[in-house]
């Protein structure tokens, strides 16, 4: 398994991916708004700790979601880390 973030229009997802890449799922994200950015890590149950608005540049919203490490949520996610590579934007 792998973790790691993909680009978008207006931000990047952090994505976990199984080994051959046939499953994906999207862990976390950040997105670019008139304020800043608003992170997001995703969890299963409700808890608003997880999700921040108006950070100030997308390099600290990508930490902020990394902290809370949402891939561990997952079987096979433990021990794993982010790889430095954003993956680009992929075409519609």
């Amino acid at each position: 398994m792998k973790v790691y973030w993909r680009q978008l229009k207006k931000g990047q997802r952090l994505v976990l991916s199984s080994d051959d890449g046939e499953n994906e799922e999207e862990v976390g994200g950040v997105r670019q708004t008139k304020r800043g950015f608003d992170a997001f890590a995703k969890t299963f149950g409700y808890d608003p700790g997880r999700a921040e608005k108006g950070i100030e540049t997308l390099e600290d919203a990508k930490e902020f979601v990394e902290g809370f490490k949402p891939w561990e949520l997952y079987d096979g996610g433990q021990g794993l880390s982010v790889d430095p590579n954003v993956v680009p934007l992929l075409d519609s």
